[in-house]
């Protein structure tokens, strides 16, 4: 039998998953939203989920466009098995908003200027508190700055954003365990 090219005997493909987006603001995108973006990644990639979940990160203002994270974000992740070398700063434009699920602000500067930046209600729904996520925080609700602090508090603010971040997939893993289940399923083979 020639093939005419109007019908096709190969498998039908399977449809790519579509990963969760979020991206996590902090100011110059050096310290704390590098520190979540790795974080939140590692986890998902720890739970077999990596594909499905797509986390950058970004800063309010553009002071360190294009430089690595701080050496004491590089050295805290590190501590914590974690590689932060390939890092590179960026500010967060108002367009990825329409390829965004979920803004992380970590902080409430960074909250109002995200609303304040977001073209529509919809996109201002998507911004929300990084510590917002994680149940046992009560008396706080910014992740602090550590840039004009010493490397232990580094370690700390990983820690709460490490906490946060676990937080947060744990809310999204049920969902995310759907889609890989319903991408992976295969449909019984029909005789002809």
């Amino acid at each position: 039998m020639q093939h005419n090219g109007l019908m096709s005997f190969a498998a039908p493909s399977q449809p790519e998953p579509v990963p969760f987006r979020i991206c996590f603001v902090c100011s110059g995108n050096i310290c704390r939203s590098p520190m979540a973006e790795i974080v939140m990644r590692s986890i998902a990639d720890a739970a077999g989920l990596g594909a499905l979940v797509a986390a950058s990160s970004a800063g309010t203002g553009d002071w360190h466009v294009g430089e690595p994270a701080d050496p004491r974000t590089i050295a805290a992740l590190a501590s914590a098995g974690l590689d932060g070398t390939a890092h590179r700063a960026r500010q967060f434009e108002t367009a990825w908003f329409d390829d965004l699920d979920l803004v992380v602000a970590l902080d409430r500067s960074h909250e109002r200027i995200l609303k304040s930046w977001a073209p529509r209600e919809a996109a201002r729904n998507t911004v929300q508190l990084m510590l917002s996520f994680d149940p046992s925080v009560h008396d706080t609700r910014d992740v602090p700055d550590p840039y004009y602090a010493d490397s232990a508090m580094f370690d700390s603010v990983l820690s709460m954003i490490d906490s946060a971040c676990h937080a947060l997939f744990d809310q999204l893993a049920p969902a995310l365990r759907r889609d890989q289940t319903r991408l992976t399923r295969r449909e019984p083979r029909q005789e002809a």
